[in-house]
């Protein structure tokens, strides 16, 4: 992947690691789409990757309106012509139990990671297909590839990014369509702050473990040279990557430790 010249847009990217990778890639001759539902903090990453030369569109976007998504992707096809590259970075996480959440949580949680990503994938799939190829980007997670405590439905809606984005690779090679699917650990970013608790409402600080993990800015430049090689898996963050390793290779250990480590 060669992203000079190429149009891209990344969804989730008023902070964290959607932020990140915007900034990482603003030094290439590339135009960037960027869309998340926190307008101030769109233009403030508009501002930052503008003075590093890229040339910028914003548009505000909420991943829990499929209708809303589709017609999103509508528009910027509509203005931009092509859309080369799409990265998604939306998504919300949870910290409660099974027992005590709701399944309206349960719902809104996929509705955002599954169903939003799925309808903005779908939107655009059809237009890089008629130009010739593009890529797909997605953002799973650590406990996408197993589950995890007070993380249930976030765990279930990573799960299933991986059965649809892997299906849709293998249906699409032909057409040089090319998917990656994102595994972070423990990044600094605010996906815990605002997680939904029982209650609906967000959790409000950042767990400590994601505390200690590593810097939003790194995590961007492991995805950069990850989506540059075209992996089909990227791998983003530090020791705590281990795991997959761990589960795959020893499974018996995974499950020792998964009851060891502390949730939050």
């Amino acid at each position: 992947m060669d992203f000079n010249g190429k149009c891209v847009w990344i969804t989730g990217a008023a902070s964290g690691m959607g932020k990140a990778l915007a900034i990482e890639l603003a030094g290439f001759r590339i135009r960037l789409l960027l869309s998340d539902r926190d307008e101030d903090g769109l233009h403030e990453t508009a501002r930052e990757v503008t003075q590093k030369g890229a040339d910028v569109m914003i548009r505000p976007l909420d991943m829990s309106d499929s209708n809303a998504v589709v017609s999103a992707a509508e528009q910027m096809l509509s203005q931009v012509g092509r859309i080369d590259c799409l990265y998604q970075f939306a998504g919300i996480s949870q910290r409660s139990l099974v027992d005590e959440t709701p399944l309206i949580n349960d719902r809104r949680i996929m509705e955002i990671n599954f169903f939003g990503s799925v309808a903005l994938a779908k939107a655009l799939l059809p237009s890089m297909i008629n130009a010739g190829g593009g890529q797909l980007a997605v953002t799973s997670s650590l406990v996408g590839k197993f589950g995890f405590p007070y993380r249930s439905a976030y765990s279930a809606s990573k799960h299933a990014l991986h059965g649809y984005f892997e299906s849709l690779r293998i249906e699409n090679s032909q057409h040089n369509i090319r998917v990656s699917i994102l595994i972070p650990g423990r990044i600094q970013t605010n996906i815990s702050r605002f997680a939904l608790d029982r209650e609906g409402k967000e959790y409000g600080k950042m767990d400590p473990g994601q505390a200690n993990g590593i810097t939003a800015a790194r995590a961007a430049r492991q995805i950069r040279i990850g989506l540059q090689r075209e992996k089909r898996e990227i791998r983003v963050g530090g020791r705590e990557l281990l795991m997959l390793d761990i589960r795959r290779f020893f499974p018996g250990l995974h499950y020792w430790l998964s009851n060891k480590i502390k949730p939050v």
